[in-house]
């Protein structure tokens, strides 16, 4: 990796300077700015961004690299404002496939979500196979029925329903869901998705969970965006945290720790209207 700086080009403007998190840049008197401590470098690329003068050059960051922001072009707030209130669970989902440019589309979202250290370890595993889907519901379905068992023992469910809150309430929700799947046929854990992304890290990351879950945010507002329904996979993710010889990673040949899964649909419908949350708590002091 090789950092310089262009001193023709250089206005001594302290942009980089200030935009760096690893202090690798110095701006001395009536000098350009200097490389200081190059082996501080994390490779965010926030130098190269923030320079007016594009006269920072970077062995990671060649010009080709470097695209201006026509800011123009950007949403306004209440462009904003309106998607994320707009962004629903809607889990009525046609047959129809998602297009796989508008798949592209969300996982380049998420890929530009920010994580720690500029570590981008943050990999993606998308299912699209009838059958692999199929194979994702009865794994979450058979740990339900573990768990079930487990709630409906004389003494230890009692105690767990007891020690663990809101046990009673997903014993009757784990019912529904396994009466509606060997009953009717239903899938109530994908809800008959035709697409699912598990977004996961190496295995010790230490800040794995949070990257992924603002990789999962970017996508889903990407999702909202194009009109694609996306559901929280929470009884999977659960399955897949209490299993310790991670079945389901193994099947796919996943590594490390799956943080998040988007299951994703088209729909059958838009919802028409957004609907107000409860009032926001917000603790001054």
């Amino acid at each position: 990796m090789n950092i310089s700086i262009d001193s023709g080009r250089c206005i001594r403007c302290g942009r980089c300077v200030k935009a760096c998190p690893s202090l690798v840049f110095g701006l001395h008197e009536e000098h350009p700015v200097t490389v200081d401590a190059p082996e501080n470098c994390i490779v965010c690329g926030h130098c190269a961004a923030a320079c007016p003068a594009a006269a920072v050059q970077h062995s990671e960051f060649p010009p080709e690299k470097v695209h201006p922001v026509d800011r123009a072009q950007l949403p306004t707030p209440e462009q904003l404002m309106l998607l994320i209130q707009a962004r629903r669970s809607n889990r009525a989902l046609s047959h129809k496939p998602v297009p796989q440019d508008y798949i592209d589309r969300i996982l380049e979202a998420a890929h530009a979500a920010p994580t720690a250290s500029n570590l981008q370890q943050v990999g993606y595993t998308v299912l699209t196979a009838p059958a692999d889907l199929r194979f994702v519901v009865e794994y979450t379905l058979g740990f339900c029925r573990r768990m079930l068992r487990l709630l409906e023992m004389p003494v230890l469910g009692a105690i767990v329903r007891r020690c663990v809150k809101g046990a009673g309430r997903y014993r009757l929700s784990i019912h529904r869901l396994l009466d509606e799947y060997e009953r009717h046929g239903r899938d109530r854990i994908l809800r008959g998705a035709t697409a699912l992304i598990f977004i996961h890290t190496p295995a010790g990351s230490r800040f794995g969970a949070i990257d992924s879950q603002l990789a999962y945010q970017n996508g889903s507002l990407m999702a909202e965006a194009l009109g694609v329904s996306q559901i929280y996979t929470g009884f999977v993710l659960t399955a897949c945290k209490a299993d310790k010889k991670k079945r389901l990673a193994r099947h796919f040949g996943i590594e490390g720790t799956i943080h998040a899964g988007m299951a994703l649909g088209m729909p059958e419908f838009l919802f028409p209207s957004r609907i107000d949350k409860k009032p926001i708590d917000i603790m001054k002091k």
